[in-house]
C-alpha cells in the first residue's frame, strides 16, 4: 500500500504543485472576503 501511495505521488508530482497553489489562492480569497466587511 505504501508503494502505491509513493507511485501515485511520483506520477502526480506536477499536479500536486498546481493543486497546492490553487488551495492557497482559495484560502487567500476566503480570508479576504471574511475581513472585507470589517474594513467598511
Amino acid at each position: 500500500m505504501i508503494d502505491q501511495i509513493k507511485m501515485t505521488a511520483k506520477r502526480a508530482q506536477g499536479t500536486l504543485l498546481q493543486d497546492a497553489i490553487g488551495a492557497a489562492a482559495l484560502m487567500t480569497m476566503l480570508l479576504g472576503m471574511l475581513y472585507l466587511p470589517a474594513l467598511t
